[in-house]
């Protein structure tokens, strides 16, 4: 790490809470949350048992918590079952005939609705039993690593909460990921089984998921055991004495299946998160801690009430998946929403016709696909009615204020609560936000802590900054769902979050915290830039060159410079309509000019289409940053969404 981030961003806009949302909220003004905020962080041994009595346990624990660092253990010697407090608990009252899963496939055609299937707390509470039967009878046990390799299906929920119910640990692998991302997954953390379908769909094809097992498991002897879901009925190889049909295995088994009592710290699930390079990390989350972190965001950061509908966009097989489409929303007894498809298939609409149809109340999508949302034009939006909203959440990434500001009037109509999370896999739920009823927000800003987080802004030397400068976040006291390890390499976990600022967790994100504490993310660390003598957050960068109403997206990486030692290159995708002139690009630097000063001008401005992406949505900068060097893509692009966009920007380079 090197000098202190220079924070160019100016935002002034502040947006109150109404009055109506914030009488029936659950926290309702600043003062109730800083009176549970500051007894969270000074009498942790008050407000934690508090709250994880809202859980149900098999034995109480008998201590709260333990530290050795990097180390953290919560509620030491209790005992509970994270498939039990997603369902069992829910079935003595009248939330046993409410629906627990609404999901929706992707549909054939335009105008054409996906399958649909309604799961209630008690079809679900049967399924996982029967599903975790199935597991048994296939020689899983306690502590057994599972790799569950699926499209977004009820049945891929059923597999993670089955998983949870005997104690043993899942991995789930995003669907949309290649055959040689399961062979390191596999052999990283050992597992005995891959849970997976014949197929999947994604824009009208299919994906060919056991075909990429069958691909893996040339090189991973370890796995004896595949259960196979019938899904898109592609023709499969099906190897005898090692792969079983879902539908076929459940014929021999009862949907009688006691929950095991599990201990606190027991695994319940390692996910893997990579950084531009470098081998996987299997970001490890136990029972106790990260079910109470999901528990507690999902009730109090969404204001969840018992008639809401939730629809969490995210696949499960990224950690905002697990957390708030599964275990965050099940645990409160919500009813969440799955999608199967993508957010234009087979037209740009599908998000809010599914708003629209099942009347969606709190609607957790990302920057990116917002983004996305405002090129493909309003028009799509408004044919549908959205008045069913009243909260609306961001999370993945920054979301700049210019898309923020689209979001808050076209979509929630200038009356839904925006709350922009910050977290991370390894924190496993949100640190940092607004809660809806009791706090302004500011567009681009990632908010206030939550209970028990105690987030710095802090130099190179960990000395902590005043208001309105930049620096590094870390957070200076381990929280319930904090990480426990990075699976089989405590060295790693050790080096890579608790070395770089010796005591305290290091984010590895660029901040500033202005004068009414308010956290403003600049960015990874990785991405901040090194500009005639200023670190420069390419965030900041990013979301100026967004608000030209000209501009979709951008994307803003670093080449070597000789005179300044970095120079800016912006990769931006213009509006559709837009006649892309020489004049555009000087147009675009005065108006970055005006928005953040003359040292945020990039050097360089590169028209493109579209700019390559993660099948999560994700921009992926390390790429452009080869492109922009004028050097060769090197790196892993199996994760790319679609590899022409990687070819066009090449060709366009030569």
């Amino acid at each position: 790490m090197s000098a202190d981030i220079t924070s160019l961003q100016k935002e002034t806009r502040k947006f109150k809470p109404s009055a109506a949302f914030a009488k029936q909220a659950h926290i309702q003004s600043p003062a109730e949350y800083q009176k549970l905020y500051r007894e969270s962080i000074h009498s942790p041994r008050s407000f934690w048992p508090r709250m994880a009595k809202e859980l149900a346990w098999f034995k109480p624990w008998k201590r709260l918590h333990e530290w050795e660092e990097p180390f953290a253990k919560w509620f030491i010697g209790g005992q509970l079952n994270v498939s039990y407090n997603c369902l069992d608990r829910h079935l003595t009252g009248s939330r046993r005939n409410k629906a627990a899963i609404v999901w929706e496939g992707e549909p054939a055609g335009p105008g054409k609705p996906g399958e649909e299937r309604v799961l209630t707390y008690t079809d679900l509470h049967r399924e996982v039993c029967l599903f975790a039967n199935v597991l048994k009878r296939n020689g899983i046990v306690k502590g057994d690593r599972i790799i569950i390799y699926m499209p977004l299906v009820p049945e891929a929920a059923i597999a993670m909460l089955a998983c949870a119910r005997i104690g043993a640990t899942h991995s789930v692998v995003f669907g949309g990921f290649s055959a040689q991302a399961l062979i390191d997954r596999i052999h990283d953390c050992g597992a005995k089984m891959v849970i997976t379908a014949d197929g999947g769909y994604r824009r009208g094809s299919v994906i060919p998921l056991k075909k990429n097992v069958d691909e893996a498991l040339k090189q991973c002897a370890g796995v004896k055991r595949v259960i196979v879901l019938r899904r898109a009925n592609n023709d499969i190889h099906i190897e005898e004495g090692r792969d079983v049909w879902w539908h076929r295995e459940l014929e021999y088994v009862t949907a009688d299946c006691p929950a095991e009592h599990l201990d606190s710290e027991h695994p319940l699930y390692i996910l893997y998160t990579s950084g531009s390079t470098g081998k996987p990390k299997g970001v490890l989350h136990t029972t106790a801690g990260y079910l109470l972190g999901a528990y507690l965001t999902t009730k109090y950061v969404f204001d969840l009430k018992e008639e809401d509908t939730f629809w969490c966009t995210a696949d499960i097989g990224w950690v905002t998946g697990h957390s708030y489409t599964v275990y965050g929303a099940l645990a409160n007894g919500a009813t969440t929403v799955l999608y199967e498809g993508a957010p234009n298939w087979p037209e740009p609409d599908r998000f809010w016709r599914i708003i629209d149809k099942y009347k969606v109340t709190i609607f957790y999508t990302a920057p990116t696909a917002i983004r996305a949302f405002m090129r493909w034009g309003d028009d799509w939006v408004t044919k549908h009615d959205l008045s069913s909203l009243r909260l609306l959440g961001s999370v993945g990434e920054p979301i700049n204020p210019e898309a923020w500001m689209w979001y808050y009037n076209v979509i929630g109509k200038k009356r839904c609560p925006i709350v922009d999370t910050w977290w991370q896999t390894e924190t496993g739920s949100i640190l940092i936000t607004t809660l809806p009823g009791a706090m302004s927000t500011k567009p681009g800003s990632a908010g206030l802590p939550f209970f028990g987080v105690d987030p710095v802004v802090v130099n190179k030397e960990g000395k902590e900054l005043p208001a309105n400068v930049g620096g590094y976040l870390i957070i200076r006291k381990p929280w319930p769902s904090i990480m426990r390890t990075i699976y089989g390499d405590p060295e790693r976990f050790k080096r890579q979050y608790f070395s770089e600022i010796p005591h305290v967790y290091f984010t590895g994100d660029g901040c500033r915290r202005d004068k009414d504490g308010y956290f403003w993310i600049v960015g990874r660390i990785d991405d901040v830039l090194n500009v005639a003598g200023h670190r420069i957050g390419t965030a900041e960068v990013e979301s100026a060159i967004v608000s030209h109403p000209k501009v979709a997206e951008a994307a803003v990486v670093g080449r070597p410079d000789s005179l300044k030692g970095q120079a800016l290159v912006a990769f931006v995708t213009p509006k559709q309509g837009t006649v892309v002139t020489p004049e555009l690009k000087e147009e675009l630097r005065s108006h970055i000019g005006v928005q953040i000063g003359s040292i945020a001008k990039p050097d360089d401005i590169r028209f493109t289409d579209a700019l390559p992406k993660t099948r999560s949505g994700k921009i992926m900068r390390r790429l452009l940053k080869e492109i922009a060097a004028g050097g060769d893509v090197k790196g892993d692009t199996t994760t790319l969404e679609d590899l022409n966009v990687l070819a066009k920007l090449r060709a366009d380079e030569d």
